[in-house]
């Protein structure tokens, strides 16, 4: 699946925090000056396109909603950075983060935590 651009994942967001929305619904979370009632058509078809919305037709209207949730998209986004960048390693991520200083002593072992819970559900 495709990555959203920034002006997507603004959409997107939308359709996660509201549910099911027309492009209409869409203009009024936004300041003026609005985008104009096209542009987002334009944009959101393209996201039904990717995968990333379906919709439900009223005659010549739709609904779109998210066909994936944020979470699936977080998901997969993660997957694809440690995928790029770090060769599928999550323990290259994790070193990443040690040694920029990302991450505390206290923060790593709350991860080591979580991971040993987890390991004993399964």
């Amino acid at each position: 699946m495709n990555q959203l651009t920034t002006k997507e994942e603004e959409i997107m967001t939308w359709f996660w925090q509201k549910g099911a929305l027309f492009v209409k619904d869409l203009l009024e979370y936004y300041d003026e000056p609005r985008p104009h009632f096209n542009t987002l058509s334009t944009i959101v078809r393209g996201l039904e396109e990717k995968g990333f919305l379906a919709h439900h037709a009223y005659g010549k209207t739709y609904q779109y909603y998210p066909a994936i949730s944020a979470e699936e998209y977080s998901k997969r986004t993660l997957k694809g950075v440690v995928s790029k960048y770090f060769n599928n390693s999550y323990l290259g991520v994790v070193s990443s983060l040690i040694q920029e200083e990302d991450i505390s002593l206290d923060e790593l072992r709350e991860l080591i935590s979580r991971v040993e819970q987890n390991a004993k559900k399964k």
